[in-house]
This record gives structure tokens, C-alpha cells and sequence, in this order.
């Protein structure tokens, strides 16, 4: 079985030359790449500049996913947030906030959905985990050691389908690294998506671990995505492995309320 992911940072819907709010500008990019899973970050809740908008109910109803989760990182001067949302196709059967701040920097953390994926009558336990780490290099190594030590991350089978995505702020394209003895894998030279009218660095990425494989990673190239936001999308078609049970699959709880 395959899925397609999508991990895009936008800004808060607000395009990153012409300075406009546009959220349905950023909906018509998401909705010709035809994801089954979206990694959102720099998602809006209540805050002026995006005319008070809960950006994750809004873009969920403009591209017709009906599973969504979001979780408030930054508070915002003058009243709302902004954070990390999961939009899916599948059910979203839990979710959960990773706080990997560090002291004295900016709140950064990672949302962790749980997706029931169904193919040929088979339910399907896939993880999935969005972050946004900080700008300092040194930070993010922190932060990546805080998710590695998550529970139940480190605690899940091997086997068990593992998607990370997310705006890592990865200048220099080596933070994979630090995620390989963990188990992921990456692509060796990820797409360049910023900044998004002439992308330099590849500072979004995806990643995957266990009974799943990439198919391929590229960039969105439409004219569109060049103004939507300051970043460009990054998109991952991967293949699941045929289902094989173990006795570390168990039953969910029911989604977290959104904030």
C-alpha cells in the first residue's frame, strides 16, 4: 500500500514576497498534490494578522480531510497561537504534544498522530510525527534527542510504520544523522525548500522507519507554491510493507481533545 505525505510550513498562510493572507492560496497547493497525510507548521489559531482563523479547522475544510489534531506552540502578542497541525484522510485514533523546548529559546515541540490506515480489510497502525526544531544548531541536537527518548516512541516494534516530518531547520542537510541509529532513514540529498521563490537550503525534511519504504521525495515546483509561503512543500510517496502482526500491536485511546 502506498501513501503520499506532505510536510509544508505556511507560514501562516501569509505568502512569503507578497506578504498577503491567502489561506485558500495555500489549499489549492495542497489540493493538487493530493496527499493522504499533511505535516503542517506555522499553523494560526485566533491571531489578527490571519483575521483570527483556526487555520487547522479552515484548511481542513478547504481540502476535504476530515481527521485533524493541532497543538499551540507560540504564544502570539496580542492574543492566538501558532504550532503544529496533522491533517489525514485516515483516522486520527490518538495524539499527542512532545515538548522539546529548551529553556530561554523559542517553544518547539513535536505533534505525534496515530493513524489506522484500512487496506484489503486490514487496519493499519501507522505513527506519524511533525516537528518545527529551532534555529541554533545546537538546539536542534537537543531537540532531536528529546523526541529519540519520547515514550512510547522508543518503546514502539521495530517493525511498526514510522513517518517524521517537518521544518528542522536543517541548513546544511545533516541532521539525518543524528536520527539513523534510531532506525530512520532519509533521502541522502533532500530537495532544496528555501526559501520557496529560490529555494537554497534544505531545511524541511521526511524520514521513515520500519515496515516502510520511500518511493519518492521531490519538491512541489508549481508557480503557486513559489508565492503561497515562505517554504516549499515537501512531498513523499512511501510504500508499506504487507502486514505482518506482532505481538506489540495494541488497541488506542481515543484522540486528545484539541486545544
Amino acid at each position: 500500500m502506498r501513501l503520499r505525505v506532505l510536510s509544508y510550513n505556511i507560514h501562516k498562510c501569509i505568502g512569503g514576497v507578497d506578504r498577503r493572507y491567502q489561506p485558500e492560496r495555500i489549499a489549492e497547493v495542497i489540493r493538487k498534490l493530493d496527499a493522504d497525510v499533511l505535516l503542517l507548521q506555522e499553523v494560526d489559531a485566533g491571531v489578527a494578522r490571519s483575521n483570527h482563523d483556526s487555520q487547522f479547522e479552515l484548511l481542513g475544510d478547504l481540502v476535504g480531510m476530515r481527521y485533524r489534531t493541532w497543538f499551540p506552540n507560540v504564544d502570539v502578542r496580542g492574543g492566538g497561537h501558532y504550532g503544529n497541525a496533522i491533517l489525514s484522510r485516515y483516522p486520527l485514533v490518538e495524539s499527542t504534544n512532545v515538548d522539546v523546548s529548551i529553556r530561554f529559546k523559542k517553544k518547539r515541540s513535536v505533534l505525534h498522530g496515530v493513524l489506522r490506515v484500512r487496506h484489503d480489510g486490514i487496519d493499519r497502525t501507522v505513527h506519524v510525527f511533525n516537528m518545527h526544531l529551532g534555529l541554533a544548531r545546537f538546539e536542534r541536537k537537543i531537540q532531536l534527542q528529546k523526541f529519540l527518548d519520547y515514550h512510547p516512541f522508543s518503546s514502539l516494534h521495530h517493525d511498526t510504520p514510522v513517518l517524521v516530518g517537518g521544518d528542522l531547520n536543517d541548513v546544511y542537510g545533516r541532521l539525518g544523522t543524528l536520527l539513523q541509529p534510531a532506525g530512520f532513514r532519509g533521502i541522502e540529498r533532500r530537495p532544496l525548500t528555501f526559501p520557496a521563490w529560490g529555494p537554497m537550503r534544505p531545511l524541511d525534511a521526511i524520514f521513515v522507519r520500519g515496515a516502510v519504504d520511500f518511493v519518492k521525495l521531490a519538491r512541489c515546483e508549481s508557480e503557486l507554491a513559489r508565492r503561497a509561503s515562505d517554504h516549499r512543500p515537501l512531498v513523499a510517496d512511501v510504500r508499506l510493507h504487507p502486514h505482518q502482526p506482532h505481538h506489540h500491536d495494541h488497541g488506542h485511546k481515543p484522540p486528545t481533545p484539541r486545544p
